[in-house]
């Protein structure tokens, strides 16, 4: 009798396992990862940082496609009169270039190593409701992904390394 209740339970419990094995391989993008480089490619082809040597930033990819991503200059000018409504000139400007953050809907197409971003809201309102397609490469725990060229031919690259489920580095 007991094997009998084993062998009809043996394969559901089969099958909730390998659904959940194959959520990761069905979107290697989901989880959150940490950014360890936002680089940029110059129209002679030097790789230079773009937010600094050591920038600040996360990305979160849910498995039902929704995303936010969020690049911090690695230093960034204070405001002096720590009111950010009474900021001069200068600082707005810094603030809005040592940032650049969005979130959306995404998609992948892994034959085609390509991420699909509809991004809703962009720190550059120009990018607000647009869709963006871009080339990826996943290695291991390393994500990294070229956006658009921009009006000065540069490249942006971004580069994240995922962080696991117990907030661990991976």
């Amino acid at each position: 009798m007991l094997a009998r209740i084993l062998s009809l339970i043996a394969p559901v419990v089969f099958a909730i396992f390998s659904v959940h094995a194959q959520a990761p391989a069905a979107n290697p993008f989901a989880g959150t990862w940490r950014l360890i480089a936002a680089d940029k490619i110059l129209p002679d082809g030097t790789r230079v940082p773009d937010y600094g040597t050591q920038p600040h930033g996360l990305a979160i990819f849910t498995a039902d496609g929704y995303f936010t991503v969020e690049v911090f200059r690695d230093v960034r000018v204070k405001f002096a009169g720590n009111d950010r409504a009474k900021g001069t000139l200068e600082e707005y400007k810094d603030a809005s270039l040592s940032a650049s953050c969005s979130f959306g809907t995404y998609s992948i197409d892994p034959i085609s190593s390509k991420v699909t971003m509809k991004i809703d809201r962009a720190t550059f309102p120009n990018n607000d409701e647009t869709t963006q397609v871009r080339s990826y490469e996943l290695k291991g725990h390393t994500l990294s992904w070229r956006v658009p060229a921009r009006p000065d031919g540069s490249i942006p690259i971004t580069v994240l390394r995922r962080i696991d489920v117990q907030g661990k580095r991976q």
